[in-house]
């Protein structure tokens, strides 16, 4: 049975709006507050001193492509950067306002506890794993981008050099390490212990437990236990928060919580769009191919056609060859013949005058 592009738009429509629906439905869910007895990462800002030694190692784990800037060229800590396809995770220099000396602040994927990136995604290419990461499925990854824009922290990026590998880039924390028993490759690289890898409910009592320990070297906040319901990456810090650049606007709930009744709310024409973009996707690979069959066609038209033309001057040039053959061996053979009819002539009028 054959499909009309207009038969085969309307029913990838459906498909994808069918798709979509479930997957709102689903999207609807309650708070979540992670798993029991997940991972996590703590960052001591005090105990940082912007080696960059973490950088260097997310770089080799992450097998990333080697930076413009060695890793032992502190110099780029004069510039505030922030994580890119090619850096999961990066260390600034901040200022602070009071004084006392630089503060060097890594920053990479908080890995919320419910993290608003898989809550916008249409596919599900984001999940929360049991051990406390937030993975991604490129597989399955539309390239809707919706995941950049919902990000709090203003942390993935799109890779699209090339069509064939485009996908969404952040911090793993290390998840193939960790199911293997290992630490991420960032916190087995800190000289300082910067970094502590461990349970998250763990972390959190060894960060207040530092907090009351010393009284006036941290602020007594943990950023990320409560922020945005919680994030598997916590930090400690002896300046303010927001004066490191840190967002204090974001509340305690999960913007996963604000965003989770938006995929069912959203009017058909929006939930209609992954089917479309589909159908478009298929017919514009079909246009393709029938164009570059087309390319192709005409170029063999084109050697067939000057192929048949230099048959054609061959041919000509053997027959034009041949004539002219012709003709000098048929002036060759009238000249003989006139020679020698006029040597006979000669000889004949040479045995008149003999004669008597």
């Amino acid at each position: 049975m054959s499909v009309s592009r207009r038969g085969f738009l309307g029913l990838a429509a459906a498909m994808g709006a069918g798709a979509v629906a479930r997957k709102a439905r689903a999207g609807g869910h309650p708070h979540f507050e992670g798993y029991a007895g997940s991972y996590g990462m703590l960052t001591d800002v005090t105990r940082c001193v912007g080696c960059r030694s973490c950088e260097a190692a997310c770089n080799e784990v992450s097998e990333l492509p080697p930076p413009h800037e060695p890793f032992d060229d502190l110099t780029v800590l004069d510039h505030k950067r922030r994580t890119s396809e090619e850096a999961h995770t990066v260390v600034n220099k901040v200022e602070p306002a009071g004084g006392g000396g630089p503060v060097y602040v890594k920053t990479q994927c908080n890995h919320c506890m419910e993290p608003a990136c898989a809550s916008a995604c249409f596919v599900g290419a984001f999940t929360k794993s049991p051990e406390g990461a937030v993975n991604y499925n490129h597989k399955v990854c539309l390239g809707c981008k919706y995941c950049i824009i919902s990000c709090p922290f203003n942390i993935p990026t799109y890779k699209h050099h090339d069509p064939l590998t485009a996908r969404v880039m952040k911090c793993t924390m290390c998840f193939d390490r960790v199911v293997e028993g290992q630490m991420p490759g960032c916190a087995a690289a800190c000289p300082q212990e910067a970094i502590l890898f461990g349970k998250r409910e763990e972390l959190i009592r060894v960060a207040w437990e530092r907090i009351e320990r010393h009284k006036g070297r941290y602020v007594e906040h943990v950023y990320g236990e409560n922020e945005v319901g919680g994030t598997s990456w916590l930090y400690l810090s002896g300046v303010p928060f927001e004066e490191l650049g840190f967002r204090m606007d974001l509340g305690v709930t999960p913007l996963a919580e604000r965003t989770s009744g938006f995929l069912e709310a959203v009017p058909a024409v929006f939930t209609l769009w992954p089917g479309l973009l589909t159908g478009f996707y298929l017919m514009s690979r079909r246009s393709k191919r029938l164009a570059e069959q087309e390319q192709r066609d005409a170029v063999a038209g084109a050697i067939e056609e000057t192929e048949t033309a230099e048959r054609k001057k061959a041919s000509d040039s053997m027959e034009m060859a041949k004539f002219k053959a012709e003709q000098a061996q048929k002036k060759a053979v009238d000249k003989a013949v006139k020679e020698a009819l006029e040597q006979a002539a000669a000889e004949a009028d040479e045995g008149k005058e003999e004669s008597p």
